[in-house]
This record gives structure tokens, sequence and C-alpha cells, in this order.
């Protein structure tokens, strides 16, 4: 993966720097580096039963693989790299979804990635007992997850050059595309399999999900209320309730500014106060 910063994200001092499931995919992914190193003199007997082998997922039915390979990486660069890429990009996610949706969504997209990569490895058989490893099936689906949501956000290209987010994650995965066909020992499919699998989820699923987010019940009662009493002196306020309850769909409630969240608590009280009357 290149190296790359963003800027323009919705890291704020009340903020968490790690958030709670990035904080436990860090450590994960740091132990599972880490100790078999520490244990084991070789470790082919971990890369073949813990990677993802596509011939022991068909015909040993070896299930587990799926998961596991996502917390196994070759070198310190493969790990530092998308544990760097995880931070970077997950946390916002993770704020603005919540632990819960995240954590649905990072394993959705590592696992789809590697049932992928098992697919196109039944065409390819050369690939069938080569061990993939690693969380970068996951992390395309991470950039493509950012890239859809906050498309127009800069990114410092190996800390130097700005680009929108969205353009370099198309560059990221057209390379990946054009790369499928090249013996160099990197799971492209894994990679395309989970940025594919990160749009679909976006797709298709968020907006059903965001009406399930706790908060979103009360965001809805509170604009379906602001409408009906949209006149008069208050008029004015509402339409800024209206303008944040649409921000919040597009980029979730922690990323509203303070003034904002003011707003909407101002609002609210106002509601309920007139309710009680």
């Amino acid at each position: 993966m290149r190296g790359f910063s963003s800027y323009g994200g919705g890291y704020s001092p009340q903020s968490e720097l790690f958030p709670p499931v990035i904080k436990w995919l860090l450590i994960a992914n740091a132990a599972m580096f880490l100790l078999p190193r520490i244990i084991f003199a070789n470790l082919d007997f971990i890369y073949s039963h813990l990677g993802l082998v596509p011939a022991r997922i068909w015909g040993d039915f070896y299930l587990w693989q799926l998961v596991t390979y996502m917390f196994l990486h070759g070198s310190m660069w493969h790990i530092l790299m998308n544990m760097f890429i995880l931070w970077m990009f997950g946390s916002e996610l993770e704020r603005t979804w919540g632990s819960r949706e995240f954590t649905k969504f990072y394993f959705a997209a590592g696992i789809g990635a590697g049932i992928i990569n098992v697919i196109f490895a039944a065409l390819r058989p050369e690939m069938s007992l080569i061990p993939i490893i690693g969380a970068s099936g996951a992390i395309y689906g991470i950039l493509v997850a950012y890239a859809m949501l906050f498309p127009d956000r800069y990114v410092y290209v190996y800390f130097l050059f700005p680009v929108k987010v969205k353009y370099l994650v198309i560059f990221l995965v057209a390379i990946e595309f054009f790369s499928t066909y090249q013996a160099d020992g990197v799971a492209h499919f894994a990679h395309l399999g989970g940025a594919l699998v990160g749009f679909l989820y976006l797709r298709y699923s968020w907006k059903w999900k965001l009406q399930k987010w706790p908060l979103a019940g009360f965001l809805q009662r509170l604009k379906t209320r602001a409408a009906n009493k949209k006149r008069g002196e208050g008029s004015q306020i509402m339409d800024e309730v209206d303008a944040i309850l649409d921000k919040i769909n597009r980029v979730g409630y922690d990323n509203l500014t303070r003034k904002e969240k003011k707003i909407l608590e101002k609002a609210s009280d106002r509601l309920s106060k007139h309710g009680q009357k």
C-alpha cells in the first residue's frame, strides 16, 4: 500500500484517538505478528493452517481460514502499512457508524475478499495452494467506504501531494485490476474483492442500516415535527435543523460541528416544551 495521510476528517479533541474496535484490531494483529515469530522457528505451519489456502477451503473445509488470514502478515512493512491505513481511515468510519456496525463491515469486507479470492483460485489452479495472508482485503473495503462517504476530502500521497480521496481510491483499485495476472506474490483478487464488498455494502445496505441506528428514530421524529412546525418566527431554526439532519444522513452525527449539535439540542428542547403545553 502507498503512503498517504488525510485532512478534513472528523477527529476532534473530544474524539477518541483509537476507537475501541480499531484498538482491538491493532492489538490482535500485532499479537498475531509477534507471537508466532517468538514461539515458532518456521512459520510454514501457521501460514498453511491459519492463512487462506483455497484448496483447503474447498477440499478440507478449513472455513476458519476466511477469518484468521486477516490477522497474519508476512513482513513488518506489510503490517505497518495495513495498520496505519486501518487506523487513519477506519477510525472515522467507526466513529461515524458505531463500533458494532464497523465490526460487521470490517469482517464482511475481509471474509468477502477471501471468498472472492477462493473463487478465482478455482479458475487458476496455480493459486490454489498458495497461502493468502494479510488484512489488505478488509483495508480496501475501508478505503472504498471512506471514499463513498467522504469523496471530496483530500489525502496527501506520500505526505506531499494532495488528491481527493475518491480519485486516489479509483486509482488504487485500477492498479489492482490491471495487476491481477502478474505473478508478483500479491493477492490482487483479494484486494479487488474487499473493494467490491465495501462498495456493495454501502451501496445496498447503508440507507437501510441508517434507519436502524439508535439515534435515527429520534432524528426522524425531530425532523417530522420540525416540518410540521416550520412557520412563523421559528421557520429559520427549523430550516437549519433540516439541513443538519440531512448532513447526519450523509456523514454521521459525530461529524457535526459543536454549533450544529447545539442547534439540535435547542430545537429538541423547544419541541419537547411545546409538546408539554
